[in-house]
């Protein structure tokens, strides 16, 4: 059922978005289309246009995702809630498509296991530590929450 070429994610989103159309469902209608958008305009940066991999829709809607968070926690301190539900229940949609994210135990586990595997033994190899952990975690976890594991974890040595 996917057209050739185009990411399988960026169907099941468009798949969606006709469905939530149907069924009248406006909150998911205009947040599947302003992941569409997302996608878009990433694939249209640049010097030439492209199609982006499921790996990079994926990276999309998980910053996506985490400017919907950020924003309702300001609405939260402005202490206008109405505007934080909406901004999480974008949220939440968003995340449906995203892989499940990680404990913070299975975190730790593959932040040891990229300092074993670079063998760093302080804080001035935390960027080649870092680029070994985001290898390994691959999108389930925030690069914020896996900086302070790291950070904290070679801090200890």
């Amino acid at each position: 059922m996917t057209e050739p070429g185009i990411a399988q994610l960026k169907s099941t989103l468009r798949a969606d978005l006709h469905t939530s159309m149907l069924a009248r469902d406006q909150v998911r209608t205009a947040t599947l289309r302003m992941a569409l958008t997302a996608v878009t305009n990433e694939e249209v940066s640049g010097k030439t246009a492209r199609e982006l991999s499921d790996d990079e829709v994926l990276k999309v809607l998980t910053k996506e995702a985490k400017k919907r968070r950020e924003a309702a926690e300001a609405y939260i301190e402005a202490k206008r809630p109405e505007l934080a539900a909406k901004e999480e229940a974008e949220r939440v949609i968003l995340e449906a498509y995203l892989p499940a994210q990680l404990s913070d135990e299975e975190l730790q586990a593959l932040v040891a296991q990229a300092i074993s595997e670079t063998g760093a033994t302080g804080m001035p190899q935390m960027g080649l530590v870092m680029k070994a952990a985001t290898a390994l975690v691959a999108g389930r976890a925030e690069g914020g929450r896996v900086a302070a594991i790291v950070k904290a974890s070679l801090s200890a040595r």
